[in-house]
Protein backbone atom coordinates (compact mmCIF):
# COMPACT_ATOMS: atom_id res chain seq x y z
CA UNK A 1 0.00 0.00 0.00
CA UNK A 2 1.41 3.29 -0.80
CA UNK A 3 2.44 5.69 2.29
CA UNK A 4 1.13 8.81 2.06
CA UNK A 5 4.05 12.04 2.25
CA UNK A 6 3.47 14.95 5.07
CA UNK A 7 3.90 18.31 3.85
CA UNK A 8 4.56 20.89 6.89
CA UNK A 9 2.31 23.42 4.85
CA UNK A 10 -1.37 24.01 5.52
CA UNK A 11 -2.13 24.24 1.76
CA UNK A 12 -0.64 25.10 -1.25
CA UNK A 13 -0.22 28.41 -1.40
CA UNK A 14 3.49 28.43 -0.04
CA UNK A 15 4.91 25.29 -1.84
CA UNK A 16 2.30 24.02 -4.18
CA UNK A 17 2.05 20.97 -2.05
CA UNK A 18 -1.44 20.33 0.04
CA UNK A 19 -1.64 18.20 2.89
CA UNK A 20 -4.68 16.16 2.63
CA UNK A 21 -6.58 14.92 5.56
CA UNK A 22 -6.65 10.65 5.63
CA UNK A 23 -10.20 10.51 4.85
CA UNK A 24 -9.45 12.46 1.58
CA UNK A 25 -6.49 10.66 1.19
CA UNK A 26 -7.74 7.49 1.19
CA UNK A 27 -10.50 8.26 -1.18
CA UNK A 28 -8.67 9.69 -3.72
CA UNK A 29 -6.27 6.54 -3.77
CA UNK A 30 -9.22 4.27 -3.94
CA UNK A 31 -10.87 6.23 -6.73
CA UNK A 32 -7.34 6.42 -8.65
CA UNK A 33 -6.99 2.55 -7.77
CA UNK A 34 -10.44 1.63 -9.39
CA UNK A 35 -9.61 3.74 -12.62
CA UNK A 36 -6.07 1.80 -13.23
CA UNK A 37 -8.28 -1.34 -12.79
CA UNK A 38 -10.63 -0.12 -15.56
CA UNK A 39 -7.47 1.20 -17.63
CA UNK A 40 -5.72 -3.14 -17.30
CA UNK A 41 -9.13 -4.19 -17.80
CA UNK A 42 -9.58 -2.00 -21.01
CA UNK A 43 -5.66 -3.42 -22.31
CA UNK A 44 -6.58 -6.62 -21.83
CA UNK A 45 -9.53 -6.28 -23.36
CA UNK A 46 -7.79 -5.17 -26.63
CA UNK A 47 -5.11 -7.68 -25.92
CA UNK A 48 -8.22 -10.63 -26.58
CA UNK A 49 -9.20 -8.93 -29.66
CA UNK A 50 -12.47 -7.65 -27.18
CA UNK A 51 -15.28 -6.35 -29.58
CA UNK A 52 -15.15 -3.02 -30.53
CA UNK A 53 -18.14 -1.45 -28.89
CA UNK A 54 -17.46 -3.39 -25.91
CA UNK A 55 -13.85 -1.92 -25.67
CA UNK A 56 -15.59 2.12 -25.99
CA UNK A 57 -18.36 1.23 -23.70
CA UNK A 58 -15.42 0.42 -21.13
CA UNK A 59 -13.56 3.77 -22.17
CA UNK A 60 -16.42 6.02 -21.56
CA UNK A 61 -16.67 4.45 -18.43
CA UNK A 62 -13.14 5.58 -17.24
CA UNK A 63 -13.49 8.87 -18.85
CA UNK A 64 -16.65 9.20 -16.79
CA UNK A 65 -14.38 7.94 -13.38
CA UNK A 66 -12.11 10.32 -14.22
CA UNK A 67 -14.31 12.89 -14.48
CA UNK A 68 -15.63 12.57 -10.95
CA UNK A 69 -11.97 12.34 -9.50
CA UNK A 70 -11.37 15.93 -11.38
CA UNK A 71 -15.02 16.95 -10.10
CA UNK A 72 -13.81 16.17 -6.05
CA UNK A 73 -10.84 17.24 -6.34
CA UNK A 74 -11.89 20.38 -8.12
CA UNK A 75 -14.28 20.85 -5.42
CA UNK A 76 -12.00 20.67 -2.25
CA UNK A 77 -9.08 22.68 -3.68
CA UNK A 78 -11.45 25.45 -4.26
CA UNK A 79 -13.03 25.00 -0.70
CA UNK A 80 -9.51 24.78 0.88
CA UNK A 81 -6.58 25.97 -1.25
CA UNK A 82 -8.30 28.89 -3.17
CA UNK A 83 -10.83 29.76 -0.05
CA UNK A 84 -7.59 30.14 2.30
CA UNK A 85 -5.26 32.43 -0.29
CA UNK A 86 -8.35 34.86 -1.26
CA UNK A 87 -9.03 35.09 2.61
CA UNK A 88 -4.84 35.61 3.11
CA UNK A 89 -5.32 38.42 -0.12
CA UNK A 90 -3.89 36.09 -2.50
CA UNK A 91 -6.14 36.36 -5.02
CA UNK A 92 -3.37 34.93 -7.69
CA UNK A 93 -5.25 31.77 -7.00
CA UNK A 94 -8.33 32.89 -8.76
CA UNK A 95 -6.29 33.20 -11.72
CA UNK A 96 -4.70 30.24 -11.22
CA UNK A 97 -8.64 28.51 -10.60
CA UNK A 98 -9.66 30.33 -13.88
CA UNK A 99 -6.66 28.83 -16.22
CA UNK A 100 -7.03 25.26 -14.86
CA UNK A 101 -11.03 25.36 -15.54
CA UNK A 102 -9.71 26.61 -19.14
CA UNK A 103 -7.89 23.61 -19.54
CA UNK A 104 -10.01 21.38 -17.96
CA UNK A 105 -12.89 22.30 -20.58
CA UNK A 106 -10.75 21.66 -23.45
Amino acid sequence: MEEKMENTCPHCSSCNKKVRDEKEYKDMMNRLSRIEGQVRGVKGMVENDAYCVDILTQVSAITSALNSFNKVLLANHIKTCVANDIREGKNEKVDELVVTLQKLMK
